[in-house]
């Protein structure tokens, strides 16, 4: 990535954190998430996608019951 200015760096820095503590499966938690979701999700919902950074950072997700 090639950054423009401290506005630039901050704004990669804040959506790779929110990323990081919210959306991202990590391993030595047995592929939980940090903050998970309080809802479970339904499986017969349809998988959504958000992407960050420019798609840099992908997160699927299906919408909570």
């Amino acid at each position: 990535m090639i950054f423009f200015g401290q506005a630039s760096l901050r704004h990669a820095v804040k959506h790779f954190m929110t990323h990081y503590h919210a959306e991202r499966n990590h391993r030595g938690l047995g592929n939980r998430l940090l903050q998970p979701l309080s809802a479970p999700a339904l499986l017969n919902r349809p998988i959504k996608q958000r992407q960050r950074l420019g798609g840099i950072l992908n997160y699927y997700y299906r919408e909570a019951a």
